[in-house]
């Protein structure tokens, strides 16, 4: 018996996290990288390469460094990252960050509309029986549409009705976000036990009371994991809700101005600029996650 609160009090040990096995992974990414931009980038570069006498030198030289390369070298994508990040007013257009802001802002508002959406249904499939036969498979459904099929009719429409800019590209996030929150929300509405759905009947709880005392309560970390999948797509919707428009402004209009003019380094520092959106986006949700589920005592 004395025993018993010693090993009670031994703290759990855990596994200490290492920036080891990311940072090989990383070095192999690179040296892949820039091996393999020697043959890919050879069609531009070997005329320059034979001009200046052959070598390898000149080989990585000129396959490295290139101006308008098939595929460019990472050093050439972190120093366009520098110079339209850093080097420019966040305010003038070829600031990246003046890209990313009117980016993240539909992204924002479709992230928010998709999420509403995707929660009401949810709610109305688990509570409404007939629902989940007839609506579910017409939400699944709706994802087997490729978006850039939908995107220009969404613009066009819309712009038609005089609903441009901040809208349209909104929507187009919020028709791809809201499928996996109500996916995980009816997943998490009904991950309650039939014991704990009887002791509430016990209680007399109203079918409301049921919903906000059992049911959303058990499906907040079902929810997070679904925002996470979420943020990020609606990312997507509001870059792919660019291309379509001509925009001048946002990730997919840098996009499109470095494909018009043969700009692959722009191209790649715009794409990892959207990369560094996702990944930020998702890491927010994971800190409102980890703050909402400690107040709530599911984690320590």
């Amino acid at each position: 018996m004395s025993a018993a609160p010693a090993i009670a009090a031994k703290p759990i040990a855990r596994e200490p996290g290492s920036a080891l096995p990311v940072a090989v992974i990383c070095l192999v990414i690179l040296i892949v990288w820039y091996v393999a931009a020697i043959p890919m980038n050879w069609v531009v570069t070997s005329p320059k390469i034979e001009t200046a006498g052959g070598g390898l030198f000149n080989i990585l030289s000129f396959s490295w460094n290139d101006a308008r390369p098939v595929i460019p070298a990472p050093h050439q994508i972190a120093a366009e990252l520098w110079k339209s990040v850093f080097t420019v007013a966040p305010w003038m257009p070829k600031s990246l960050l003046y890209h990313g802001w009117v980016t993240l802002s539909s992204t924002l508002l479709g992230f928010v509309l998709g999420s509403l959406l995707g929660i009401v249904l949810a709610i109305a499939i688990v509570h409404v029986n007939f629902l989940s036969k007839s609506l579910m498979p017409w939400i699944i459904a709706s994802q087997a549409i490729p978006i850039l099929a939908i995107a220009p009719m969404v613009i066009v429409v819309l712009g038609s009705l005089g609903f441009t800019g901040l809208l349209p590209k909104s929507l187009i996030s919020m028709y791809l976000c809201f499928f996996p929150v109500t996916i995980g929300m009816v997943k998490g509405l009904t991950s309650p036990e039939v014991m704990q759905l009887d002791l509430m009947r016990t209680y007399h709880a109203s079918t409301s009371q049921v919903l906000w005392k059992l049911r959303f309560p058990a499906s907040v970390p079902f929810l997070f994991t679904s925002l996470k999948v979420a943020v990020a797509i609606a990312l997507t919707g509001a870059i792919v809700g660019e291309l379509p428009t001509g925009a001048i402004a946002g990730i997919g209009a840098r996009l499109l101005q470095g494909s018009y003019y043969g700009q692959t380094v722009q191209i790649w520092a715009a794409l990892f600029m959207g990369s560094f959106l996702a990944a930020t986006l998702v890491w927010l949700v994971g800190v409102v996650e980890r703050f909402t589920l400690r107040r709530m005592g599911v984690k320590p």
